[in-house]
């Protein structure tokens, strides 16, 4: 009976020490974007381990900038993404799906023309003085690959695409006028790349 006993809770508290092992071996890590932080553009995220091959990943994007090369480029957003590695996590392949709420002061890259555009109340403007204000949802897929560098440094290679849903108003720069004739938002829905970039990681646990 005592041998029982004995046994039981040995096998229980190897149960609870294996447990607790596989707990400890699920790896954080913190991660910022190397690819854009030369242009002044902070990208920053952390990556969760749930599984032996699945993560979970946060990340934000700042790009401060009221005038880049001429054009509006203010830009923020905030994703979170759920990624499946196809080794194991952290490690090689991985696909991902992605969920992102954005806001936005920048001007398109069709709006780079100088040439003239007339709206339909007659007014004239010049296309590289318009630039768009507004927010965005966007829902896409992200591919990627990452390895390791180090025993706590990895790098993360990575791009996404997805359905962008816009809301937006359009402004003349010289006038401060708004271009386009919508009484609140102008809507628009597309398919672009938009995120992306080369990620330096650096695990935590």
């Amino acid at each position: 009976m005592l041998k029982h006993k004995f046994l039981t809770t040995s096998i229980a508290l190897l149960a609870v020490g294996t447990l607790t092992a596989q707990e400890q071996e699920k790896s954080l890590y913190i991660k910022g974007n190397a690819l854009l932080a030369p242009i002044g553009v902070i990208n920053v995220g952390v990556e969760k381990q749930l599984t032996s091959k699945i993560t979970l990943q946060g990340d934000v994007l700042v790009s401060p900038w009221k005038s880049f090369a001429g054009h509006e480029m203010q830009y923020y957003s905030l994703s979170a993404e759920g990624r499946y590695y196809f080794n194991q996590a952290f490690k090689g392949f991985y696909l991902g799906a992605n969920i992102a709420v954005a806001a936005f002061n920048a001007q398109k890259w069709s709006y780079w023309s100088d040439s003239p555009t007339t709206d339909e109340f007659g007014r004239t403007f010049i296309t590289s003085n318009l630039y768009q204000k507004g927010y965005s949802y966007i829902l896409g897929i992200t591919a990627g690959y990452q390895f390791r560098l180090s025993d706590r440094l990895n790098m993360d290679i990575y791009g996404s695409i997805g359905s962008s849903q816009d809301f937006y108003k359009g402004y003349d720069r010289v006038s401060g006028d708004r271009y386009d004739v919508a009484k609140k938002y102008n809507k628009s829905g597309e398919i672009i790349p938009y995120r992306g970039g080369i990620m330096i990681s650096y695990k935590l646990k």
